[in-house]
């Protein structure tokens, strides 16, 4: 069993996470988040989308919240972009990496986008091209490939098909994402080793969210499987719109102390990042989902 010295945290919680919480967040605090979150000693942060507010309306402002933050050298910052007409607002701002989202399921593409995946992928073509001639670093989404809240059960080579695309796409990195959280750990770790037959490991990343509590033993079993990529939202921001009762992303500040206590180095300070999920969790007027968070929380108060 072999576990990676070293794993990658992308923090998606100021763009996947915040774009599904139930409150909308102002530009400013979108900024001291991403800022908070620069200073933690993370390499990569989703900063926000060039997708329409009238269908995201959380993350309109993105162009404002990019052009406000304080960057950190050696952070990456990225942006989501769903057509050539987000991308080309994407490149009016300082961005390191742009990203494009597919499903593995039929149903939630259309539900989702509009349009079926094979169209996804056809949309998305052009805006790889446009981000190869620019020299921004691409990055492919893949939702629903342990479930659907429409389909239900989604077929494993249904994932690695659209994984191979978006790789072949020019995708430096494909990752592979649990919308509804419906995942146990056997079935991702299945799931992950036959995306890497289509997808070289070192380019596959693990997006896992929590509604059913696996999230944690779900990334386990990939990491034993070889990926070193993890994506996770500080404070356990997010949700899922379409599917009823799906909970947020991972908890940043849970995965940074399971790595930590395993002796794998991640490079983030976990008080740092405890104290970003603070303030977005003072923000939202809630208590953070971290479970990490929590126990630090009442070990002062105790």
């Amino acid at each position: 069993m072999h576990i990676p010295d070293h794993v990658k945290i992308v923090e998606v919680g100021p763009r996947d996470g915040l774009q599904n919480e139930a409150q909308v967040v102002s530009v400013q605090a979108r900024v001291a988040l991403i800022d908070a979150l620069s200073v933690t000693g993370l390499s990569a942060i989703e900063a926000g989308s060039f997708v329409s507010p009238k269908w995201v309306p959380r993350m309109a402002g993105s162009a404002e919240v990019l052009a406000a933050i304080t960057r950190a050298p050696g952070v990456c910052y990225s942006v989501l972009v769903p057509n050539m007409q987000g991308m080309v607002a994407a490149e009016a701002s300082d961005i390191g990496e742009v990203a494009i989202f597919a499903s593995a399921s039929e149903a939630f593409s259309r539900k989702n986008i509009n349009c079926s995946i094979a169209e996804s992928l056809d949309r998305f073509a052009p805006v790889a091209e446009r981000a190869a001639q620019r020299g921004l670093r691409l990055r492919g989404y893949v939702s629903c490939v342990l479930g659907c809240p429409y389909e239900g059960a989604v077929s494993i080579d249904a994932v690695a098909r659209v994984a191979g695309a978006l790789h072949r796409m020019g995708c430096a990195e494909v990752s592979l994402g649990d919308t509804i959280g419906v995942g146990t750990p056997l079935a991702a770790r299945r799931m992950l080793e036959r995306a890497a037959r289509d997808v070289p490991m070192a380019a596959l990343a693990v997006h896992f969210h929590d509604t059913y509590g696996q999230a944690l033993a779900n990334i386990l079993a990939c990491l034993q499987a070889g990926a070193a990529v993890v994506d996770a939202a500080v404070a356990g921001l997010g949700g899922c719109p379409y599917a009823k009762g799906a909970t947020g992303n991972v908890a940043t500040e849970d995965v940074v102390y399971m790595l930590e206590g395993m002796g794998v180095r991640t490079g983030v300070s976990l008080d740092a990042l405890v104290a970003a999920g603070a303030l977005i969790s003072a923000e939202l007027g809630r208590e953070t989902v971290s479970r990490v968070a929590k126990a630090r929380k009442q070990a002062v108060l105790s």
